[in-house]
């Protein structure tokens, strides 16, 4: 008997969960929110581009989950706690800490302990808009390889974006720093004291995907290229590897003082980090043809294609990147800026109709009686901005076709249509690239809970929708890594393979399409795709007159 923890760390909490590697029975589990700011998140009213946290909330979060998940998992009979063997751990990225030569994030320290530019750079941070453009412009210019492998322009999500913001915006924290951390280098470094700068390890996932990082040119930027930038970037380079690490390797082993702090046994490894999304889609067993998605405030898309093959550079996509999912593997990754969050938007915000009737229960109920069409509205899913394929944070969301007689279950339909139009854009995207997709495996709170929207998507997809089996698919993936890295002999598995054949599983209920539904969708989604086009590329010339009457006349075909 062995079992193993996974520690997820997501936008709004952190969770432990233990699972059992002979099975993936999944012993127990915890949550700690994020007690910093607005439901974790340290934002600006007066920019709404600006989304921090608090490494504090990430350390306390270890203990106090970590804990609670080992009583619970003491409920089953034959668990006990020196039989866990492994720990990995996923995170929201890009999140970059400013930490000090000690490897302290600067956010800990009295001096910075009130400065929102000393603490993580949440993933959806993008006050470095302005940055991520020139970085884009400049590589075109000097380095057109690295924008190559990362869909073919720089985000104001990644790494070197903020990191260059910071530099703008307060010199001060930027100078104070002697490296830049990633969220998902830094939580596995602490726990095996690994964190000193100079003993620090890099994750592939996080350094290839959002920091340009390929062996191809010698790992991360080029000083000579980051200094054109601005030469403290360039200064800044010395302190990255010139390596990284994969998810099979370990970034050290726990530490006796967290040993005893967590109640573990001293020794153990700890997995590399990786983003949440790359470890949902280990956790939802991807392998090559499955594309796995990770729905919840945002969405990734994530599919796998063998390094043996040939691949082409696909624009618009987060990053082809070695390694980033499952070793031997071209990790790919796409996603929407906001999916959950625009339909929180809408319910938390606009509440129409009252905080009751304008519940997510309440418009759902409501919203699935309708047919597709049937409202004669239409959405773009922008609302954050659009990460795959467009690329441009500065994209705004739309809603079009309202009348006097639209209903707020309407729009709330039409929202939820939306974000199915722009993941149907993002299949169509790898397959025009010629990226198998022979099947969908969703996973995330809102695959679990919202079977309304699971439907739609397969109708907008024409698709079947399936649903992981665990309802905690990252940090069951974190979890594969820790018993990967513990191997066979101490209980775990070798092999990322053998590990999610034992411990992973699909639900027996999916979604397929209904014919009558998807003979619409494909009508609205030629619609979707005027206004993606229109308002998303820059110098389309397309005509918009024909939209709103062509909502109108699908309307009408539906209610007559």
């Amino acid at each position: 008997m062995a079992y193993t923890i996974g520690l997820d760390y997501g936008t709004n909490s952190v969770r432990c969960l233990i699972v059992d590697t002979a099975t993936g029975e999944e012993l127990g589990t915890a949550v700690y929110e994020y007690e910093t700011g607005e439901v974790g998140i340290i934002l600006d009213p007066q920019d709404h581009n600006l989304a921090r946290q608090n490494p504090a909330d990430y350390l306390k979060g270890i203990e106090i989950t970590v804990k609670e998940a080992v009583e619970q998992a003491r409920n089953v009979k034959r668990f006990d706690p020196a039989k866990i063997v492994g720990i990995g751990v996923d995170t929201t990225g890009s999140t970059p800490l400013p930490v000090d030569k000690n490897g302290i994030p600067l956010g800990l320290l009295d001096e910075f302990k009130n400065n929102p530019n000393a603490m993580a750079w949440l993933w959806k941070d993008h006050t470095g808009y302005e940055e991520a453009a020139k970085i884009t412009e400049q590589a075109a210019k000097d380095r057109p390889q690295y924008l190559a492998k990362c869909g073919g322009t720089y985000s104001s999500e990644w790494f070197f974006s903020k990191i260059w913001h910071c530099l703008k915006a307060d010199p001060k924290v930027f100078d104070a720093a002697f490296t830049w951390v990633e969220h998902s280098d830094w939580i596995p470094a602490v726990l095996t004291g690994t964190d000193k700068p100079k003993d620090l390890k890099r994750d592939r996932c996080a350094a290839g995907h959002k920091a340009m990082f390929n062996d191809d040119w010698g790992g991360y930027p080029d000083a000579e290229f980051l200094s054109k930038l601005d030469p403290k970037l360039g200064s800044l380079r010395k302190s990255l590897s010139d390596t990284t690490q994969a998810v099979d390797k370990a970034a050290g082993n726990l530490t006796a003082e967290w040993a005893t702090k967590l109640g573990l046994t001293a020794g153990i490894p700890v997995a590399m980090g990786a983003f949440d999304a790359h470890l949902g889609a280990v956790g939802s067993g991807i392998k090559e043809g499955v594309l796995v998605k990770i729905i919840g405030t945002s969405t990734c898309d994530m599919v796998v294609a063998p390094t043996s093959a040939k691949l082409p550079d696909i624009p618009g996509i987060c990053g082809i990147v070695d390694s980033s999912i499952l070793p031997g593997f071209y990790g790919l990754e796409a996603g929407q800026s906001a999916v959950g969050d625009i339909f929180n938007w809408f319910v938390n915000y606009i509440q129409a109709g009252g905080k009751e009737a304008g519940s997510h229960q309440s418009l759902t109920q409501k919203a699935e009686k309708l047919k597709p069409g049937q409202s004669g509205l239409l959405a773009l899913d922008w609302n954050n901005g659009n990460r795959t394929i467009l690329v441009d944070q500065r994209l705004t969301g739309m809603l079009l076709g309202q009348t006097l007689h639209t209903r707020p279950e309407e729009i709330y339909r039409a929202l939820v249509e939306a974000t199915a139009f722009g993941a149907l854009t993002i299949i169509n995207r790898f397959q025009e690239y010629g990226v198998r997709i022979d099947e969908v495996v969703n996973c995330g709170g809102i695959s679990e809970k919202n079977a309304m929207l699971m439907q739609i998507y397969a109708d907008v997809t024409g698709r079947e929708m399936k649903v992981s089996r665990s309802a905690q698919t990252c940090a069951l993936g974190a979890a594969i890594c820790g018993t990967v890295v513990a191997g066979k002999k101490a209980g775990g598995h070798d092999n990322f393979a053998e590990a999610q054949k034992a411990m992973c599983g699909i639900k027996s209920v999916s979604f397929k399409p209904i014919p009558a539904n998807q003979k619409v969708y494909t009508e609205l989604y030629k619609l979707y795709k005027q206004l993606h086009d229109a308002f998303g590329i820059a110098g389309h010339s397309g005509v918009l007159s024909n939209v709103m009457k062509d909502l109108l006349a699908i309307k009408e075909g539906v209610n007559g």
